[in-house]
């Protein structure tokens, strides 16, 4: 029969939870110091966020910038910063996919119901 009637060692399972929230912690820090860039009109107008998806950078060329037509100005920027924010969250799953998938239904954690 095995001991505690085959429950796992509960120190185990507060080490496993532990070193999940430290490599948690450690690809979140890693996606902070991490930016991709989004475009829109051709590279007209480029945006660079961090892998949280804060923006970090705007680079706008001249030749986007007509004082008769801000909107499409306008349009550009929020083109370029949604798919830097795009490129983000890709990254996201990249980094925190395996640990996200740890931490929720069928844990990896043995007796762990989440």
């Amino acid at each position: 029969m095995i001991p505690g009637g085959g429950q796992p060692n509960m120190q185990q399972l507060l080490q496993q939870a532990q070193k999940m929230q430290q490599d948690l912690a450690r690809a979140q820090e890693e996606l902070a110091n991490t930016e991709v860039d989004g475009q829109a009109g051709g590279g007209l107008v480029k945006a660079t966020v961090n892998g949280s998806g804060e923006l970090r950078a705007l680079k706008i060329d001249p030749k986007a910038v007509d004082p008769e037509d801000t909107e499409t100005l306008a349009d550009l920027i929020l083109a370029a910063v949604h798919a830097a924010n795009e490129n983000a969250q890709s990254l996201q799953q990249q980094k925190l996919g395996p640990l996200a998938q740890g931490l929720g239904g069928g844990s990896g954690i043995p007796g762990l119901p989440f």
